[in-house]
């Protein structure tokens, strides 16, 4: 599942292939930004701001979106694809790399002087350089919600996600219906951003610090199965900001209490 450490790597790899070079190619395959070429125009880099992605050309930024199975690839010119046409939505190329953009979800093109219009008002990223946690901690214990609704919520944190959220309540022993301001809002977000810093630079996401399959969570994605740390079967349920937003959750009613 792409979270803010995924559009991280994505961001790095983008940006390792592309920056410094000139566009040869510009091809983006939804209706809205069909007719936009920036072909010709220089590649500056990519940066990643909680699960958004931003590619800067010329004067340009394209912004793209993974939500739940966008990605994009890094080819050599005429090299083979390993996924079907009809899903590629965008292709960047320069004279020795093509980044192929798969099932994105969202694709916008906006001056790069407008980027906070699309960006600006999501909240601190514990994997950008101006990281700030005062400011995270003062947002997320503001929110009064129950805590996973909180946590989901990029205004206050820009970067986690379901995953996130279901692991991190585990490790901190919370309930995820818990109003937020019963949490130690510094202790969760400190404990978030040593986790998701050390996954940013792992090829497979852990939480149990094993990155075999199966192995890597407490218990995102295991309900009915019995907690590694005291054997009670997993739970499930459903949590959003409303009913139209609402997300699965999973936990253990022994050790999160």
């Amino acid at each position: 599942m792409p979270e803010g450490d995924t559009v991280f790597r994505t961001a790095r790899r983008l940006d390792e292939a592309l920056a410094g070079a000139d566009a040869t190619r510009f091809d983006l395959r939804v209706p809205q930004a069909a007719t936009i070429d920036l072909t010709g125009q220089p590649i500056h880099g990519a940066v990643s701001r909680g699960k958004h992605l931003l590619l800067r050309v010329g004067d340009s930024t394209l912004h793209s979106h993974l939500r739940m199975d966008g990605a994009w690839f890094i080819y050599r010119p005429g090299e083979k694809w390993r996924h079907p046409a009809f899903k590629v939505r965008a292709i960047v190329g320069t004279a020795e790399r093509d980044a192929v953009g798969v099932d994105l979800a969202e694709i916008e093109v906006v001056p790069t002087r407008d980027e906070a219009q699309l960006v600006g008002y999501l909240g601190p990223d514990p994997l950008a350089e101006d990281w700030d946690p005062a400011e995270a901690v003062r947002r997320l214990s503001a929110d009064t919600r129950s805590i996973h609704v909180a946590l989901l919520d990029q205004r206050n944190v820009a970067g986690f996600g379901n995953e996130y959220a279901a692991e991190l309540l585990f490790l901190r022993g919370i309930l995820p219906t818990r109003p937020t301001p019963e949490v130690d809002a510094a202790a969760l977000i400190e404990l978030g951003v040593r986790t998701i810093r050390a996954n940013r630079d792992r090829s497979r996401r852990t939480f149990t610090g094993v990155d075999r399959p199966g192995q890597a969570t407490w218990v995102y994605g295991r309900a009915g199965k019995p907690c590694r740390r005291c054997g009670t079967l997993i739970r499930r349920g459903e949590q959003g900001a409303d009913p139209t937003r609402e997300r699965i959750t999973f936990w253990c009613p022994s050790c999160q209490r």
